[in-house]
């Protein structure tokens, strides 16, 4: 099954369906509010086939002052979360939408997100504080009295997952690291290309996640943790790699390890499994195939609206064409021309 979140109305989202009666129980003028929003942009997550609704976000561009939150927050660009649900069935779903949440705040340039939620959801409370939220106030109405989670996109703690998607690029290292095509399109859903099948992204975590694990025979240890990393999809054969090799997507490393890192076979699939792109039986048959065996934790900062092919990256960056671009590191000025080219908002670099 496609696992999207597929762009729609209000007025083609059935409200009858099962999915909504936490959020009629929860706010007495839900039904009147959304049948108020028919013809406005939602994003709605399918269940299976004949199974309704999975998930539903509604986020809203707001420029005034808030007043109907305590304390009141001064005029400034944000991003209202005004509606979200979602019924995870124990994937990384959430991490998706939240990625979805700061994609559209950078396409709208907004300064600041916010979401109002009842302290009884502690689960979606976590996530939000997971990556940089904070209560900074409350939200009372005749349904009750909601927490505000605000999250600025102007300001940074310098830590990686709260930043997220925020990268600071300042005084670390910058790589170009190769994936294949096949792995490519299933670790990298937002960033597959045009001549690829979108439903060939599946409901699994991993693409469902910000956080990406890449494992490769490859020393991915010489990367560390805050590097900054720019993903080349390696050619598909359907022409010369000169025109089909494409960087695609921007990554800061969480961590790197070796096999010697797990204490066993179960801690290295627990790790692994949510963020890669294979199977548990996969990666316990790499864990103990006696080759080389190295990893590296990311999150997925940004996919490219553009592409650069190998051929800007040799004749417009700069990079030499040897050593192999398995795992090769840029300077700056290569790697600024690189998210120039890929035309990446510049609004995500820090420093």
């Amino acid at each position: 099954m496609a696992q999207t979140l597929r762009p729609t109305k209000f007025k083609d989202v059935n409200l009858d369906d099962t999915f909504f009666d936490s959020l009629k129980a929860q706010y007495d003028e839900f039904s009147d509010w959304f049948h108020k929003k028919s013809a406005e942009p939602v994003y709605v997550i399918d269940g299976e086939t004949g199974g309704g609704i999975r998930g539903f976000l509604y986020l809203k561009v707001e420029e005034g002052e808030i007043t109907d939150v305590n304390p009141p927050l001064p005029a400034k660009r944000r991003l209202k979360v005004g509606t979200l649900k979602v019924n995870a069935k124990g994937t990384k779903l959430g991490e998706r939408i939240i990625k979805r949440i700061f994609d559209h705040a950078l396409l709208e340039n907004t300064k600041e997100v916010y979401v109002t939620v009842f302290d009884t959801h502690e689960s979606l409370i976590s996530l939000f504080k997971r990556y940089g939220f904070n209560e900074i106030g409350t939200k009372t109405t005749v349904n009750g009295t909601e927490l505000v989670l605000l999250r600025s996109l102007e300001t940074d703690i310098n830590d990686i997952i709260k930043d997220y998607p925020l990268i600071h690029s300042a005084g670390c290292r910058k790589w170009l690291l190769a994936i294949r095509p096949q792995f490519h399109t299933r670790l990298l859903p937002d960033s597959i290309l045009r001549t690829e099948d979108p439903a060939s992204e599946e409901d699994v975590p991993h693409t469902n996640s910000i956080h990406k694990v890449y494992i490769a025979g490859l020393a991915l240890t010489r990367m560390t943790r805050g590097d900054v990393v720019i993903l080349y999809r390696t050619t598909d054969g359907k022409g010369p790699a000169y025109y089909r090799s494409v960087a695609t997507s921007v990554c800061v490393v969480e961590g790197t390890y070796t096999r010697a890192d797990f204490p066993n076979e179960d801690a290295f699939v627990e790790f692994a499994k949510d963020h890669s792109v294979f199977s548990e039986q996969e990666l316990r048959d790499r864990y103990n195939d006696g080759k080389q065996l190295y990893v590296a934790k990311m999150t997925y900062n940004a996919s490219f609206p553009k592409r650069p092919t190998r051929g800007k990256l040799l004749d417009d960056v700069g990079i030499s064409e040897y050593p192999y671009w398995q795992l090769r590191e840029l300077d700056d000025k290569q790697f600024i021309r690189i998210l120039e080219l890929g035309d990446v908002d510049e609004g995500i670099i820090i420093d």
